[in-house]
């Protein structure tokens, strides 16, 4: 009897030891029983993926050289997670003894693992700052806020017009944002990419999307997005409206085409790159009309009933009243202008992710094979915390010097973390890759556009909620004549 060896380590959460029989059973991954010697024979058949190099991006079937191939060529079923990736499973005309026990199968990979300690680093970097930002906001909420709104509270109204701070643009802080349209279908697509990242990294966690089963943490990803268009269409038709937009029609196919459009075309053009190139990761045009399926049959419908929901449910209703007449800002210092506060912003938030993103391109562009996903996860709630405390302290610093805009800066300071990203991500292909040719250098910075897009929207949408949140409580606990 033949079966198959997966070729990637499984981080075990769960295992379970069954008496009777001698078969493992791997979170994401279906038990496989193996002949015992002597009965029935003891040989297993191997499968092979793919060849990659240092030098390019572009991998090649196995045999596209035309040595090692297999007579039969049977090819096992593929999920979506693998044709994206670029996965060709194909069989290969050798047999592995089992001389090697089966709990030490993956050792080899292991000790060419970076060593743990440097993730247990990286996370006690990450807290730091965090515990850093955490004092920051406590100072501010427990000490100068509160001072200032039992200080506005009790000033009588001629006081009050002689008063400087955040209490003086009541009647502006909550004026709709220019370009409102565009910031709401931002937020919706954001809350949708949050909502999909946290619930793949915490099965990913669990170990039910192992790097063992081939394509599984990819596939999840998708499904996911593409079942999450309600809460996106509900949170872009709500923010819409609080903003006192009407052209809801716009709105929803904003939400619904925007920025899967230009992932989309992106993606298009890469895999019209890697066609030409006659790489094993040219996707399938059946698998690309798949995935227009499911955006335009699943997640556009979805998205509408989301967004029709959204204008169903009444405008969020704002702490204070809004002026008719705009008012004036004042001359700003230089750190209180948009463009320096909003550099500085997106500083922490990647300072605590920088160390687990070099592990996560190592994976994607130097064949490592990433399996930390319980660090990851402690990552992503650090990386929630720290945007989210950058962005609130920046916020209250612009109020209290009496600049309102403050809609579109909540979400640009801690999105300019994806800047850094990027900056970081140039600096990772000519210091740690050996990458030539066009073609492989158009693929890489294409699919980082990608990954910086995406990474853009949800830490944006992040920084944005904590603001709303913020600015919300302040202005409902003070006296408004």
């Amino acid at each position: 009897m033949k079966r198959r060896i997966d070729s990637a380590f499984v981080p075990v959460f769960l295992l379970f030891a069954l008496h009777s029989c001698s078969a493992f059973y791997l979170p994401g991954l279906a038990p496989v029983s193996f002949c015992e010697e002597g009965k029935g024979g003891d040989d297993c058949q191997l499968f092979v993926n793919r060849l990659d190099s240092v030098e390019s991006v572009l991998p090649y079937e196995y045999d596209v050289f035309d040595f090692c191939k297999d007579a039969e060529e049977k090819r096992p079923s593929e999920n979506l997670g693998q044709v994206l990736f670029g996965e060709r499973i194909e069989t290969s005309p050798y047999k592995e003894n089992n001389s090697i026990k089966w709990a030490s199968r993956w050792d080899y990979i292991l000790v060419s693992m970076p060593h743990t300690n440097i993730q247990w680093f990286s996370i006690m970097n990450s807290l730091v700052i965090v515990l850093f930002l955490s004092g920051m906001v406590a100072m501010i909420m427990l000490r100068t806020l509160h001072k200032d709104i039992a200080r506005y509270n009790q000033v009588d109204q001629e006081d009050a017009q002689e008063e400087s701070g955040w209490k003086q643009v009541h009647g502006d802080v909550f004026r709709p944002p220019r370009k409102g349209m565009l910031l709401s279908v931002f937020l919706g697509q954001g809350t949708q990419i949050f909502i999909m990242t946290f619930i793949t990294l915490f099965l990913a966690c669990l170990g039910f999307l192992s790097p063992a089963n081939r394509g599984a943490l990819m596939t999840c990803a998708v499904v996911l997005w593409v079942l999450l268009g309600t809460p996106a269409g509900y949170v872009s038709a709500r923010l819409y409206k609080t903003f006192g937009g009407e052209k809801w029609k716009t709105n929803v196919l904003l939400t619904a085409l925007l920025c899967p459009g230009i992932v989309f075309a992106d993606f298009f053009l890469m895999n019209l790159i890697l066609w030409v190139e006659g790489s094993s990761a040219a996707i399938p045009f059946g698998t690309l009309v798949a995935i227009l399926a499911l955006w335009f049959g699943i997640s556009v419908p979805l998205t509408l009933v989301g967004a029709y929901f959204g204008f169903k449910k009444p405008a969020i209703e704002q702490p204070v009243r809004t002026n008719q007449i705009p008012r004036q800002i004042p001359e700003q210092s230089f750190f209180t202008k948009p463009i320096p506060g909003i550099i500085m912003g997106g500083i922490l938030p990647f300072g605590c992710i920088f160390i687990q993103l070099f592990f996560i391109l190592n994976s994607i562009w130097s064949h490592q094979m990433y399996y930390m996903f319980g660090f990851l996860f402690l990552v992503f709630i650090i990386l929630l915390i720290t945007c989210s405390e950058a962005t609130i302290l920046l916020c209250y610093f612009h109020l209290c010097a009496e600049d309102y805009h403050w809609w579109w800066r909540s979400f640009l300071t801690s999105g300019f973390t994806a800047v850094y990203l990027f900056i970081y991500a140039v600096h990772y292909f000519f210091s740690k890759l050996q990458i030539i040719g066009a073609a492989s250098t158009i693929l890489y910075f294409g699919y980082t556009m990608i990954m910086v897009l995406i990474f853009f929207l949800f830490t944006g949408t992040i920084g944005f909620f904590a603001c709303f949140w913020f600015v919300n409580k302040i202005y409902s606990v003070v006296k408004v004549d």
